[in-house]
């Protein structure tokens, strides 16, 4: 699959979604070869953030155990993927008009957090204005690529109300499970 169709996924649930769908990618190969080197990124970014800014980033930043805060944060992110898997089959099929399987749930729940993984790479940048809003605009892509997969990946399709009621759930659910993270940080 080339860059450009990657970069289409979260607009449209024509380009690339089909292709992935029909290469179906074992949860072994989605949890092993794309959640685990992703899900590395925020915490190596934040254990370098957090120990080369220090208190220029924000008050307090530099005075944090960063080795336990990040070893946490990596362990969570791997266990949200299965949760949000499984949720994801879970109020998908909760609704009569739509249906998906386990396996392009656990896609649809490795593919949803890329653009959050990937903003992680603005911790570089010692300002913590342009790490909100780098985090803010992923989670934007973030929603639009579970609804636009969901749209894609359902065996049986239901009227775009459903299909955004079922991301607001799913998106709830994992904005709850992101701000739960963000918690133990800022915790600790």
């Amino acid at each position: 699959m080339n860059p450009t169709t990657v970069i289409k996924l979260p607009f449209t649930r024509g380009a690339g979604w089909k292709e992935l769908q029909r290469r179906r990618p074992s949860i072994a190969k989605l949890a092993f070869g794309l959640v685990l080197p992703m899900s590395l990124l925020p915490p190596v970014l934040l254990y370098y953030a957090g120990t080369h800014y220090g208190d220029a980033f924000a008050p307090g930043f530099g005075d944090r155990e960063w080795r336990f805060i990040t070893t946490i944060l990596f362990l969570s992110e791997l266990l949200t993927f299965f949760v949000m898997g499984w949720l994801i089959h879970t109020v998908a099929n909760i609704a009569d008009e739509l249906s998906i399987d386990y396996q392009d749930a656990y896609l649809l729940a490795a593919l949803a957090p890329l653009p959050l993984w990937s903003s992680s790479i603005v911790l570089l940048v010692p300002s913590l204005l342009l790490n909100v809003l780098a985090v803010l605009v992923a989670l934007g892509i973030s929603c639009s690529l579970v609804y636009q997969g969901l749209g894609a990946l359902c065996a049986r399709h239901g009227q775009d109300i459903t299909t955004m009621s079922a991301t607001y759930t799913i998106m709830a659910a994992g904005v709850m499970a992101w701000g739960l993270l963000m918690a133990i940080v800022w915790a600790y």
